[in-house]
């Protein structure tokens, strides 16, 4: 099993990094875990104190369980990765089941910043992009799929999506065996990566 971490600041490209590796390898050897769907389940706070959580702190990542089952996959056996809402900031009741596969791809902003969660890790990605860039795709991203106004999107930028980044995300960056600059449009990085890939496969 090769374990595959692609790590990045919010809004660099890293779904479409995931999306562009993913189109080149087998469907049925390939399986995808976002660090988002492992957010922490924030039901017992009231609805206005948790939509001001700090979604870009590793304490808001539950890293133990997701550190535990790239150990089972590993194991080979069959997890339920939790999925969450960014809309009520809980987790669902509704969990997706994920067979060990011959890759396995972690995406989230903060996997390489985990000292216990890169050791599951065989190649490490940082997808990188200016910061102008990355903040235009946060404002697209969370206008349109997560109800949030401009307003709330650049307040939420300054308080915490960019002294996070600054923080945990950039210097995570040494930790990268391959940087992919300027996100998803980097086709040569892309189709460099899917090929180490698919030989590891072969």
């Amino acid at each position: 099993m090769l374990i595959v971490g692609i790590a990045g600041g919010t809004g660099a490209g890293k779904t479409t990094v995931v999306r562009k590796i993913m189109e080149q390898l087998p469907k049925d050897k390939v399986a995808l875990i976002p660090q988002d769907n492992y957010y922490k389940d924030n039901a017992h706070l009231p609805l206005e104190e948790r939509k001001q959580l700090n979604f870009d702190h590793p304490s808001s990542i539950d890293f133990e369980l997701l550190s535990q089952h790239l150990k089972s996959l590993k194991a080979n056996q069959k997890i339920q990765v939790p999925t969450y809402s960014y809309l009520t900031c809980t987790r669902n009741e509704e969990t997706i089941p994920i067979e060990p596969k011959r890759v396995i791809v972690v995406e989230g902003i903060l996997i390489l910043s985990i000292k216990e969660l890169r050791p599951f890790l065989d190649i490490k990605v940082f997808v990188d992009a200016d910061a102008d860039d990355r903040l235009l795709r946060c404002i697209q991203r969370d206008i349109l799929q997560r109800g949030r106004g401009v307003a709330e999107v650049l307040e939420r930028y300054e308080k915490t999506v960019k002294p996070m980044h600054n923080q945990f995300i950039e210097p995570s960056k040494r930790y990268a065996d391959i940087i992919v600059p300027q996100g998803g449009s980097n086709q040569v990085a892309i189709n460099v990566l899917a090929s180490m890939i698919l030989s590891n496969l072969e």
